[in-house]
C-alpha cells in the first residue's frame, strides 16, 4: 500500500476507534456531568494542544515536511492549548470562563479544518513519513480533538435543562399508601 493509503485508512480508522469508545465510555460521564464540569474536562483535554508545536521542531519532523502545513498546524494547536489552560484558569469568573470556552472551541476547530485544508493541499498524506514522531498526531489524537470540539459545541448550543418541581398531586401520597404491599416471594 501506498503511503497515502495507509494514512487515509489509519485517518479514518482513527475516528472510528474514538466514535466508538467516545459513545460508550466518555460521552455518557460528560453528559452526567454539570456543564461547566464537562467544559472543564474537554478544556483539559485541548490543554496539551501546544505539542502541536512539533510540526516546527526540526529533528523529531522531517526536513521535507511542507512548511505551508507545518506552521499553520503548530500556531493553531499553540493558540488553542493557551485559550483552554485559559478557560480553566477563569472558571471561577464565569463569564470569561465562557468566553474562552467558545473562543478555544473556535479556533481549535479551525485550525483542524484548516489543517485538513493544507494537508490536502500539500499532499501530505503523500508525505506521511515527514511528520516522524509527530505523525500520531493527526492520526490518533487529531481525531478525539475534533469529536470533543463537536461535542462542546453541542453542550454549548443545547437549552439550559430547566430544573423541574414537583408539587404533589392532592390526594397522590394518600394514593400510594393506600395500595397493597406486593405479596412476599416464598421459598420453597
Amino acid at each position: 500500500m501506498s503511503p497515502a493509503i495507509i494514512f487515509s485508512l489509519q485517518l479514518v480508522l482513527g475516528y472510528v476507534a474514538w466514535l466508538l469508545c467516545f459513545g460508550v465510555y466518555i460521552m455518557p460521564r460528560l453528559k452526567a456531568m454539570d456543564r461547566v464540569r464537562a467544559h472543564r474536562a474537554i478544556a483539559t483535554l485541548h490543554s496539551f494542544r501546544f505539542f502541536g508545536l512539533i510540526f516546527i521542531l526540526p529533528g523529531v519532523v522531517g526536513p521535507h515536511l511542507p512548511t505551508g502545513f507545518a506552521t499553520w498546524a503548530a500556531y493553531g494547536d499553540f493558540a488553542t492549548g493557551v485559550l483552554a489552560m485559559l478557560a480553566l484558569l477563569t472558571v471561577r469568573i464565569r463569564p470569561l470562563f465562557w468566553s474562552f470556552v467558545v473562543a478555544f472551541n473556535v479556533v481549535g476547530i479551525a485550525d483542524i479544518l484548516l489543517d485538513y485544508y493544507h494537508a490536502i493541499q500539500f499532499n501530505l498524506p503523500a508525505q506521511a513519513g515527514q511528520l516522524g514522531a509527530g505523525y500520531v498526531i493527526p492520526v490518533i489524537y487529531v481525531p478525539l480533538l475534533m469529536i470533543t470540539h463537536i461535542v462542546a459545541f453541542y453542550f454549548l448550543l443545547r437549552p439550559k435543562p430547566r430544573p423541574t418541581i414537583t408539587a404533589p398531586r392532592p390526594g397522590g401520597a394518600a394514593q400510594r399508601q393506600s395500595r397493597s404491599p406486593q405479596p412476599a416471594e416464598t421459598a420453597n
